[in-house]
Parts: structure tokens; C-alpha cells; sequence
């Protein structure tokens, strides 16, 4: 297969970096810093102790010179993944579209790889629905340096699903091949929707919490308080997916087609030692992605594509979803106003009063 991969960070180096280590055609498209690595050293994976330096990559600093170079060695895109953050997911599709339109180049399949709900809805308003698969991934990684990956851990797993059964072609038959020969873990699902929305729940628990309080999973996990708000937004959020016909699914190792009807009626008492133990102890004292973002003083927030998700899609359906709302509005204001951070640090009374006022 001849890939696209637009975004270049962690995740999209990553699956690029395995795919063309396998033997498949891979352009990855980041910022400058990344291509110049790339091109003098290769792409590096460091994976344990072992480095994988893979030379077979082209690094191209924007869409339109991915599609100049495809054109020019008359190696049309069969796939375009997004891996880019989900607030750039419109402009990443927008560039994707024009440069498609300046060549004349046949639209490829569009994979989106990324966290959160919404932006396969957005790629397919753009390409249709019948060019859309929906992915997910579970891969720790981070990026020490342009141009290279670190994974935490050898064994992760790609979910993939077409976004409806004319999604479900030649092309995705090829991709499911082709991660399989890239020695990843891959799991079809039958449903998108159901895979997506589920690893929603697992990507918003903990997540818009630390970021508002400033504090890593394993603090605010230690306070009964905001483990039963983490509880209250889950089962809105499963209200909401209830109401919506969307079933949760086992993802990876965790039962989520299991737990989802235990989370709904067991009482909090019985549930927050099992929570707090399963986030705190699994994330501990590593800041969650909303978190960083925030620290870094970025004017864009993923949180719009999780908790938000969730309430854009209770009002359609009538849900209510206080609580994922307070937290959706409360990140909001706190990208549009920073100097308000100080008065949300480490205050858990005052966001245990705004989720239940």
C-alpha cells in the first residue's frame, strides 16, 4: 500500500515507522524539525533497548509536497491516516482536500487514528462516508527527540472498524493485512461507533479532572470526592451511549461490554476502591494529554472531543450530562483565560461544588 500519515508526532511515527519497516509505501507529513531528522538519520523507533532505524520513509513538511512527490513518482495514496491532534483535525482535512483538488489526485481512504468523538464524522463530511474507517490504538509512546519514538511497552493493539459496510473494501482488507505484517496486535470491530465511543470513556476518566486540579491521577484518585465525579461522568456518559444505540465493547484488556452495566447500578462506595486503583495506580503520576496541553499554554483542548462529546450528544438526544459539562466548560476557561489556573489548583471542594451546585 502506498500510506499517508498526516501528523508525524508520537503515535503517527509510530504506525508509519512499523508499517514501512514491514515493506509498505509510507509519507509522513510533521513539522520541519521532524523531516530534517528524518531525512539526515531515518526514522528511529526505540523499542526496549533495541533502536530500529528505518530509512524507507519519505518526510514531507506539508500535505501538498506529500501529493507533489506521490504524483511526480506516479504513486497515488490509497490511504490517508490522521494522527494529528483532534482540534487540528479540520485543518489537517482542509489542506488534505485542496491538495487533492490542485492535482487532481483520486481521494484515498481516510483512517483516523485518533482519540475522542467526532472526527471521523468530520473526515466523512469531506470524502463521504464510504471512504472513512475508524481507528484506535492503545500504544504508550513518546518522543524524545524529532525523529524518534520511544515504546513503553512491545505489545499494543490497533481496533479498526469501517464507518458504515461501504467503508468495508479492498482497501480495508489491505490495511487489516498490512498491520498484521507489520507485527501489530489488530482487532476488527463490527461496529465504529461502539469502539470509539467506548475508548472514549477509557481516554475522558481522569483526564479533565488532573488537568483542572493540576494534580497527577494518583492524587486525585486518593480523594473519594472526585472519584465519585469521575463516576457521575461515566455514567452520563453511558446514558448517553444508551440512548444513542451504542453498545460498550471489550477494548484490549479491558472489559468495558462487561463493566458498563456494573458501573451503572453498583453503588459508588463498592466502585471507587476498584477505580482508584485501576487509574491511580495505572496512571499514577504521569499527567494526562489534557493536562500537558494546558501546561504548555496551548490554546486548544482535545476536551471538546471527550467530555464535550459527550454533552453535544446528550442535548441532541435529551441526556442530561451535568457533570461533563462543568468539566467541558470549566477546560474552556481555563484555555481562553489561563491566569484563572491558580484558583482550580489542587481545589477539589471548589470543583466538587461546581459539578453538584
Amino acid at each position: 500500500m502506498n500510506i499517508l500519515i498526516i501528523g508525524a508526532g508520537a503515535i503517527g511515527s509510530l504506525f508509519g515507522g512499523k508499517l514501512a519497516e514491514s515493506g509498505q509505501a509510507v509519507t509522513l507529513v510533521g513539522r520541519p524539525s521532524f523531516v530534517d531528522a528524518v531525512r539526515q538519520q531515518g526514522l528511529r523507533l526505540a523499542i526496549g533497548d533495541d533502536i530500529h532505524r528505518i530509512s524507507n520513509v519519505v518526510a514531507c513538511p506539508s500535505v501538498a509536497a506529500a501529493l507533489d512527490d506521490a504524483q511526480q513518482r506516479d504513486q497515488p495514496f490509497e490511504l490517508a491516516v490522521l494522527t494529528v491532534k483532534s482540534y487540528d483535525t479540520e485543518t489537517a482535512l482542509e489542506e488534505l482536500e485542496q491538495a487533492l483538488h490542485q492535482s487532481g489526485a483520486h481521494p484515498p481512504m481516510v483512517l483516523s487514528l485518533q482519540n475522542g468523538v467526532g472526527n471521523e464524522e468530520a473526515a466523512a463530511n469531506r470524502f463521504g462516508e464510504e471512504r472513512v474507517i475508524a481507528g484506535t490504538i492503545t500504544a504508550p509512546v513518546t518522543v524524545p527527540e524529532p525523529g524518534m519514538v520511544r515504546v513503553a511497552k512491545p505489545k499494543y493493539v490497533v481496533g479498526i472498524s469501517p464507518w458504515t459496510p461501504a467503508a468495508h473494501s479492498a482497501t480495508f482488507d489491505s490495511l487489516h493485512e498490512a498491520i498484521a505484517q507489520a507485527g501489530i496486535s489488530v482487532k476488527v470491530y463490527g461496529n465504529a461507533r461502539s469502539m470509539k465511543w467506548t475508548k472514549l470513556l477509557m481516554n475522558m476518566v481522569g483526564n479533565a479532572t488532573s488537568a483542572i486540579l493540576d494534580e497527577p491521577p494518583e492524587i486525585v484518585f486518593a480523594d473519594p470526592r472526585m472519584v465519585d465525579l469521575e463516576i457521575d461522568a461515566w455514567r452520563e456518559a453511558l446514558a448517553v451511549m444508551k440512548a444513542a444505540g451504542i453498545r460498550p465493547v471489550n477494548v484490549e484488556k479491558y472489559p468495558f461490554g462487561l463493566l458498563a452495566p456494573l458501573v451503572r447500578t453498583v453503588p459508588k462506595a463498592v466502585l471507587r476502591p476498584v477505580l482508584a486503583r485501576l487509574v491511580g495506580g495505572a496512571r499514577g503520576g504521569k499527567m494526562p494529554s489534557l493536562h500537558i496541553d494546558l501546561s504548555r499554554g496551548k490554546r486548544k483542548s482535545e476536551v471538546n472531543w471527550l467530555n464535550g462529546a459527550v454533552v453535544r450528544t446528550g442535548e441532541r438526544l435529551g441526556v442530561p450530562t451535568p457533570v461533563n459539562r462543568v468539566l467541558n466548560e470549566t477546560m474552556h476557561q481555563l484555555i481562553e483565560n489561563p491566569e484563572r489556573w491558580a484558583t482550580w489548583k489542587h481545589n477539589h471542594e471548589g470543583l466538587w461544588s461546581a459539578a453538584h451546585s
